[in-house]
């Protein structure tokens, strides 16, 4: 399969952003919302960053305080038995889960889309109390004139979808929760089919159920509902852990094709596409039963989370599909595919 990767990789490294505070690092630049606005490529960046912390002692939780509007830092001391501290991503007390770093989103600009310009200021911050541990991996759906923004929300009270639109990418107006508590991996398709909105989402089962794609409709991007299964899980191939939609769809002629990410039981992540019908987005065509794109260089094997590439954005432009993709939650990269190269892949 050719994934063309650029030789410009990775094209934003954390270390190119400027955290939002002077006591605070910045540790991922990954899973970019794309869109094409202007004579521009737009990035919404996913930016992770934490409190620098010199005393080996003690663990660092970030939290925003709506109520206040400020930062707070928890502080957990590692010898607490009471705290698990095997995952570098969060920490484990009898009091819940606390994230060790807070997420927003970075507007970055380019006129080539490989070189990139990042704007120093945040473009949207945690602001309310479903957004208290951060907000990640947009996704940007143009739709009449008009850019909308959904995201997750990650909070003590759980991982919502909200939503928020721009019409210049300056200013946002944040329209609120349009998916609840768990679900995640909301793409809303670029125009309207048989008069309704569609949007794919990824429902996270604590009981009865596994983490697949499912298909929703709305009448106007805020309630949404007539939710169908729409392709699950396959024991036998990458994607056989958990799957869920990446990139916004696009129409091309034999339909909207969709690049996905599917995940094995060792967390290893991959991206597959599948094409939907025109007129019945329920309707599944076809699916890669391999993967058209795979972690196999340094900077996707290793980093704060590796064996990971993971896209939120793709444009479809001149017979090829430009994929902008997060390599191992820490960078982001870019890369080229012929869009009849995928087709010919789907089964």
């Amino acid at each position: 399969m050719s994934f063309l990767r650029s030789p410009f990789n990775p094209l934003i490294k954390p270390g190119d952003v400027i955290p939002t505070r002077s006591d605070f690092e910045v540790i991922c630049a990954f899973n970019a919302g794309v869109a094409r606005y202007r004579d521009e490529v737009i990035l919404l960046l996913r930016i992770a960053e934490r409190p620098q912390n010199r005393d080996p002692n003690i663990h660092l939780c970030p939290i925003y305080d709506p109520v206040n509007d400020k930062m707070v830092i928890l502080e957990f001391a590692k010898e607490d038995p009471r705290c698990d501290f095997s995952d570098s991503r969060l920490v484990r007390t009898d009091a819940g889960l606390f994230l060790t770093s807070i997420s927003h989103l970075r507007l970055a600009r380019s006129h080539d889309g490989v070189h990139f310009e990042i704007e120093d200021k945040p473009a949207l911050f945690p602001a309310n109390i479903y957004e208290n541990y951060g907000i990640e991996d947009p996704r940007i759906t143009g739709l009449g004139g008009r850019y909308y923004i959904n995201y997750s929300g990650i909070s003590d009270i759980g991982i919502t979808t909200c939503l928020a639109s721009t019409e210049d990418f300056r200013s946002y107006q944040r329209h609120g929760v349009i998916f609840y508590p768990d679900n995640k991996d909301v793409e809303i398709f670029p125009e309207k089919i048989d008069g309704k909105y569609y949007a794919l989402h990824r429902p996270s089962p604590s009981s009865l159920g596994r983490p697949e794609i499912w298909l929703a409709e709305s009448p106007d991007l805020l309630c949404w509902g007539n939710h169908r299964h729409l392709m699950g899980l396959r024991d036998d191939c990458f994607d056989s852990g958990r799957i869920g939609g990446g990139a916004v769809p696009f129409r091309i002629d034999e339909g909207w094709l969709e690049i996905y990410h599917g995940a094995d039981r060792n967390n290893r992540y991959c991206l597959g596409a599948v094409l939907l019908d025109a007129k019945a987005p329920w309707r599944v065509l076809a699916r890669s039963r391999r993967p058209i794109a795979e972690p196999e260089t340094e900077y996707e094997v290793n980093g704060f989370f590796g064996n990971v590439i993971f896209s939120c954005g793709a444009l479809y432009e001149d017979g090829k599909v430009k994929i902008y993709y997060g390599a191992a939650d820490t960078c982001m990269c870019y890369a080229e595919m012929p869009l009849a190269e995928i087709l010919s892949s789907l089964v």
